[in-house]
Parts: structure tokens; C-alpha cells; sequence
């Protein structure tokens, strides 16, 4: 007689999720880069060194925090008005709310598809926030996996653009893991108040990156 395998609520919903947040899911996030195009046009990011410390400060202190803390306020039950609100406050250049923006309508409207349930577009932290409510997962698992597939995206765009070997990319995202670990163990008690950004040069990359006479990605 043959047996039915029962998936847990907790292993189907981490499906679910790894889903919303693989390369495959058509939010377009290979186009944009964050700035990091201008960074390495400019040469201030040459080696899988530089990546790596450029991908450090947008995690800790820049984009992957303000993300971060977003997307575990709307997990918590944060208005998501206020958290749309937040984000586009909160985005530092033009080409950073476009990207955000763009991305979390897409996967907005694609969840939207899938599960017959309407979701709003959203910033994408905010987006996702709103779809993960639905699933049976710790928010720190959704937080880490959001980051790790943020941090994938870049890591890819440095290796096409330095350009790096694979195995460079896979060294720098392993590298990543224990601040994206760390880091999500902070978001899950986030606030507003608590909610800073310092990341400078990666701000001033994405605003120059608007006048870029010749470029690959959108940001």
C-alpha cells in the first residue's frame, strides 16, 4: 500500500516562501543593482573584497536594515498605509523607491494571482510583509530569507559587473550569512523609532546612478 507524505503547515509555508523570494519569482530583481553599477563603474569596488564590504554597509547600516525593520513592522500588524508611507519616506534617492516600488508591485500582483486574494502594490518589504502574514513561520525565518535573497540579487549583480567568478559570489553570500542572521534578530523587535539608515556612499551611488550615460540595470 503506498503512503501519502504529509508536508507540515511550517514546511509548506517555507515553500511558499522560498517561492515569493527565488530568482524565478517575476519581480525583475536582476535589474537593478542598487547602486552598486556606479560603484564599480567608478572603480571604488574592483575585488570580491569590495563587494563584500560594499554589500556589508548596505545590510547593516543601509538598504538591508530600512528593509528589514519594514518588513518585520508589517509582520507585526503595522498599518500597512503607514508602513507604504514609511517606505517612500525612508527611500533616499528616486532610483531607490523606483526599485522598491517596482518590484513589490510585481510581486503584488503575481501573489495576487496565485492565491486569489487581492494584495495591494507596496513597497516590496511591505508587500511581502503583508502575503508572509498568512504563513506559518517565525518572523525572524521570513526576515533572514528576505535579506539573503536581497543580498543574493546584489552578490549576482557584482559577479556579472566586476566581474567575479561563481564560486567569488557563492564565498561573499556565505560571508553575509552571520550579519544577515544577526540582523534578523534585531528586526523582529523593530520600531519606528528604532528605524536609522547611515549608508552615505551607497545613497550617493544611487542618485548619481540617474545620469549614468551607458548602464545595464535600472538602479
Amino acid at each position: 500500500m503506498r503512503t501519502r507524505t504529509i508536508i507540515p503547515m511550517t514546511d509548506a509555508s517555507l515553500l511558499t516562501l522560498t517561492q515569493w523570494l527565488s530568482p524565478a519569482f517575476p519581480v525583475g530583481a536582476f535589474a537593478y543593482s542598487h547602486g552598486l553599477e556606479l560603484a564599480i563603474s567608478d572603480g571604488h569596488v574592483r575585488s570580491a573584497d569590495d563587494v563584500f564590504a560594499w554589500l556589508e554597509q548596505t545590510l547593516t547600516i543601509g538598504g538591508g536594515k530600512v528593509d528589514a525593520w519594514l518588513l518585520s513592522m508589517t509582520l507585526q500588524g503595522a498599518d500597512a498605509d503607514d508602513m507604504a508611507q514609511l517606505a517612500q519616506a525612508v527611500a533616499g534617492t528616486r532610483e531607490r523607491w523606483e526599485e522598491t516600488v517596482q518590484q513589490g508591485t510585481a510581486f503584488a500582483k503575481t501573489v495576487s494571482q496565485m492565491s486569489g486574494v487581492e494584495y495591494p502594490a507596496r513597497a516590496l518589504p511591505v508587500a511581502v510583509g503583508l502575503a508572509a502574514r498568512t504563513l506559518d513561520l517565525a518572523p525572524k525565518t521570513v526576515i533572514a530569507l528576505y535579506l539573503s535573497s536581497y543580498m543574493s540579487n546584489l552578490v549576482s549583480a557584482g559577479v556579472r559587473f566586476v566581474p567575479l567568478g561563481q564560486t567569488d559570489g557563492q564565498v561573499i553570500l556565505a560571508r553575509l550569512h552571520p550579519l544577515i542572521d544577526a540582523l534578523a534578530e534585531r528586526a523582529v523587535h523593530a520600531t519606528q523609532s528604532s528605524l536609522t539608515t547611515s549608508a552615505f556612499a551607497a545613497d550617493l551611488a544611487s542618485a548619481r546612478h540617474e545620469d549614468m550615460d551607458v548602464r545595464i540595470f535600472k538602479t
